[in-house]
């Protein structure tokens, strides 16, 4: 079977993907002195990792100390377990968990990245432990890994998209059939293989964008909710590996972010207001009744399950306070009019058909919360330099939750190994970042996908 094939090219390695997950194997297998090429079927690098905001979530680290926070692994792991519903592979959970620290600091000792001088704390986290890059954005981390392979002289094959995976007679993964100068739009270009020594390693991301997919998974998840994935973030790789046998977990488990704003597209500028600010020290109201619903720091299955329980489009309040306290540039997310300021509550009630009375009620009982510092109502932390909503201006948002991560993905081993339907290693064949399955359980903990990108990212690249 395999003289038939007409190989275009021979490498050591083959990573499909240049986001983080990818391209943090290729550094790695790179350096291990591997003939190494990472193929990507966009016209330049990043998926959705260079849409994120870096943030990176990690247990006992040398910034916590210096800040005063006690953290432990055992305590990350704890929480992420709780907010996987206990769905989480324990064995992958505690290999990301162990390894953490020592990705976050590999990002800093090899690639140089800088962070802010801050530790913030998410929903679902019981302590802060997410470092966020300078710009809070991945493209401060995805610079610097580009450097790093620029540097051990990895090419990065553009406009390139893997559509299925050659396997010779015992099943042994040896190389990838692809479409070169790949039109994204046509799904069109000029087919080439490309085999492969040490076998293959994908990190092509998640489904998010993948409507057809996705709504197999989860009804509820059509067209008519939006993602803040780009539109590049498709299963045709998952299901290459499906196709030769590999074994998916928990496919259904597609987290929702509870931070979107339905008016503005994607990801947006919004989110950094509702994440970092809003959730920890503002409200949400259902603009229906102007009461509170649920706890503003809850994981974000919890807080986007809960307004879509409500049916409609939700509002974050907080106050002047807050916004100067947390120190994040919201102008551009102000100018775009998806965050508005209000110099009192009942104009902001005005804009949004919040009854006033209904509204000043439920920003009073939960001032009083702040003030003796328990929530009676729904038990949300409150933060030691959290203050009343009382200082204007006013800021606000619409809140609608859009397809955000999808848990599910390949089974793999802790060696990061993809399975077979037995539980097998699939030989040659290896798997990172968001087209893996089993880590995150039912719902991820913010922070948390890049460290699992670059921990999982590193092994497969060390093992393969």
């Amino acid at each position: 079977m395999e003289k038939a094939i007409q190989w275009n090219q021979q490498v050591d390695v083959l990573v499909v993907g240049s986001g983080f997950a990818g391209l943090t194997a290729a550094i790695e297998a790179g350096e291990s002195g591997k003939n190494v090429v990472v193929i990507e079927k966009m016209k330049s690098a990043g998926g959705n990792s260079i849409i994120s905001d870096g943030g990176i979530a990690a247990a006992d680290t040398n910034l916590q100390e210096k800040w005063g926070i006690e953290d432990s692994q055992q305590m990350m792991y704890d929480d992420m377990l709780k907010a996987g519903l206990g769905l989480n592979d324990p064995k992958l959970l505690h290999t990301v968990v162990s390894n953490a620290r020592s990705a976050f600091e590999w990002t800093i000792d090899v690639l140089n990245v800088p962070y802010l001088d801050r530790v913030d704390i998410f929903g679902g986290h019981s302590v802060a432990r997410c470092y966020t890059p300078e710009g809070v954005t991945g493209r401060t981390i995805l610079k610097e890994m580009l450097e790093k392979i620029r540097q051990l002289g990895i090419p990065i094959l553009y406009s390139t998209s893997f559509r299925s995976i050659i396997t010779d007679e015992q099943g042994h993964v040896i190389g990838g059939a692809v479409l070169k100068q790949y039109d994204y739009k046509a799904d069109t270009g000029i087919p080439a293989n490309i085999r492969t020594q040490r076998g293959i390693i994908l990190a092509s991301g998640g489904y998010g964008a993948d409507v057809d997919f996705r709504s197999i998974q989860d009804p509820r998840l059509d067209g008519k909710i939006q993602t803040t994935n780009r539109p590049c973030a498709t299963a045709e790789v998952l299901k290459s590996a499906l196709n030769i046998g590999a074994r998916s977990v928990q496919l259904e488990q597609i987290q929702l972010g509870a931070w979107s704003s339905p008016d503005e597209h994607g990801f947006g500028d919004g989110p950094r207001f509702a994440d970092y600010i809003l959730f920890q020290y503002g409200v949400i109201v259902d603009p229906h009744t102007g009461k509170r619903f649920v706890n503003e720091l809850g994981d974000r299955k919890q807080l986007a399950d809960a307004i879509l329980q409500i049916g409609h489009p939700c509002i974050g309040i907080a106050e002047n306070n807050a916004v100067k306290h947390s120190g994040w540039d919201i102008s551009k997310a102000i100018r775009k009019g998806v965050v508005k300021t209000f110099d009192s509550m009942d104009d902001l009630g005005a804009v949004y058909g919040i009854n006033p009375k209904a509204l000043r009620a439920s920003i009073d009982r939960y001032n009083g919360f702040v003030r003796k510092g328990i929530d009676d109502d729904f038990q949300k932390p409150i933060a030691d330099e959290a203050c009343p909503i009382e200082k204007t201006p006013f800021y606000a948002m619409r809140l609608w939750p859009k397809v955000h991560y999808t848990m599910g993905g390949l089974s793999i081993n802790e060696r990061a190994q993809v399975l077979d339907l037995r539980g097998n290693t699939i030989d040659g064949l290896y798997a990172a970042g968001e087209v893996v399955g089993g880590v995150h359980g039912a719902s991820r903990l913010g922070s948390c996908a890049i460290t699992e990108c670059i921990v999982f990212g590193r092994i497969a690249g060390q093992n393969i």
